[in-house]
């Protein structure tokens, strides 16, 4: 089971390859044999393991699983049910646990499922764990004793304990009475704990795709379709509208008008204030590759600076860990905040927001469109085969396009680590070499594809 994690844990269609029930239980063999032996936080006492899930018809086979394999080698389980991955990291640490677990597939559709791990300490594990558990995976793993088996047990007040750690990243006297905010839970993990935050705030809420029934995750709705948002939210006259994905660690925002504020905006606001109240550290931010380059002018001006990473949150992590930087985030709309969380965490970063929208009197319009974007252009090119990207001619192609254009656009073509595509990426200042470069760039992958057949 070598190279069992992605660039986000485990994922896989359900009842294909790591996705099925005999490879969940060996997930579980081999993570919690691993956080066992090695037991970095010094924990006492029997292993403990927390258990979260996002709302797919899966969750249930992959959380059985799961039981299986942690209770056969000694673990105990706390099972959370329906929970954010944030609120899992919270209570994994919270809970004095050995590791935390959370079932989810984040954006993707409901086929799909996946596994997170999260070490004692309440953060993703790194590069070094993930590959020794796919060692032990691949091998013979040491069982319990009968008489040591571990026990499950299901945790009633999950929720309520992470609605109260949200809100408690906020003054107590911070409150939204008179906002109207549409909060759009992506029928998945955050159903029950967003509206309740917010209800319990003052605010008046308008829920959108609150009733998961297990196969409408992220269907039509949350933070991969804001089109749905922002709809309501001139519909409903409200103020804002905040959207969040599968299992809750991405947010997208839609001011008054409809307009969407993807995570590069919401980074940049969220820098000016922290900025201002002095509570930002390591003098500037992290993104990523595709972090919008007009966010860097403004940085400048702020006298900050930004600093890219490979896609995907947990490497904006490891960067501002090793920085001592406390925010970073992607355009997806993963804001992480390690003052406040270990995680990225959708709810609590649309708090944060939310609070800066109350305090001014001007709209969100004005409040969150804090720097001029450049033009950029995003496609995926669904299944399309990676290594097209390995081929001397895409690369020499795709290397003499970048050279025609000079440094006057900026390209970005790489295989998705959490769905069978391509993403392409161009940004400019002038849209019409935009245009063409995408152009470009799309042609040359398809007829690469073509030959392929």
């Amino acid at each position: 089971m070598a190279g069992l994690f992605g660039t986000d844990g485990v994922r896989a269609r359900v009842n294909t390859g790591a996705m099925t029930a005999e490879a969940i239980v060996r997930v579980a063999l081999a993570s919690g044999r691993w956080f066992i032996d090695n037991n970095p936080e010094g924990r006492t006492g029997r292993p403990l393991v927390v258990i979260g899930k996002d709302t797919r018809v899966s969750g249930y086979m992959v959380e059985a699983a799961l039981v299986a394999g942690f209770t056969s080698i000694g673990m105990d389980c706390r099972l959370l049910g329906p929970m954010p991955t944030p609120g899992v990291a919270f209570l994994t640490a919270s809970l004095r646990a050995h590791l935390g677990v959370m079932i989810s597939a984040s954006h993707n559709p409901f086929e799909d499922n996946g596994i997170k791990l999260f070490g004692p300490d309440g953060y993703k594990l790194d590069d070094r764990i993930e590959s020794e558990i796919s060692d032990l995976a691949a091998g013979s793993i040491e069982l319990s004793e009968p008489a040591n088996l571990g026990r499950a047990s299901r945790m009633l007040d999950s929720v309520g304990r992470y609605v109260e750690f949200a809100k408690s990243t906020l003054s107590t006297d911070v409150r939204f009475d008179g906002l109207k905010v549409v909060v759009d839970c992506a029928n998945g993990a955050a159903y029950r704990t967003a509206p309740d935050t917010l209800s319990d705030l003052g605010a008046k809420v308008v829920k959108l795709a609150y009733d998961p029934d297990g196969f409408n995750i992220n269907q039509d709705c949350g933070a991969v379709h804001p089109a749905t948002l922002a709809a309501a939210v001139v519909a409903h006259g409200a103020d804002v509208g905040i959207a969040l994905d599968g299992d809750a660690d991405r947010l997208i925002i839609a001011d008054e008008t409809g307009a969407i504020i993807n995570g590069d905006q919401v980074l940049a606001c969220l820098t000016r204030c922290m900025h201002e109240a002095g509570t930002l550290t390591g003098g500037g931010v992290v993104g990523t590759l595709m972090t919008n380059g007009g966010i860097e002018p403004f940085l400048a001006r702020l006298g900050l600076s930004l600093e890219r990473t490979r896609v995907g949150d947990r490497y904006v992590l490891e960067r501002m860990r090793e920085r001592g930087i406390n925010l970073g985030g992607e355009s997806s709309g993963h804001i992480l905040m390690t003052s406040l969380s270990t995680s990225g965490d959708g709810l609590i970063a649309a708090l944060q927001m939310l609070n800066i929208l109350a305090k001014s009197d001007a709209p969100a319009s004005q409040v969150f469109q804090v720097f001029t974007p450049n033009f950029q252009k995003l496609e995926n090119l669904r299944g399309m085969e990676r290594e097209i990207l390995t081929r001397p001619s895409v690369t020499e192609a795709l290397a003499k396009i970048e050279a025609g254009i000079d440094g006057k656009a900026r390209t970005l073509v790489r295989p998705s680590g959490t769905e069978s595509l391509i993403r392409v990426m161009v940004e400019s200042a002038d849209e019409a070499l935009l245009d063409a470069t995408m152009d470009e760039i799309i042609l040359l992958l398809k007829k690469e594809a073509e030959t392929s057949l």
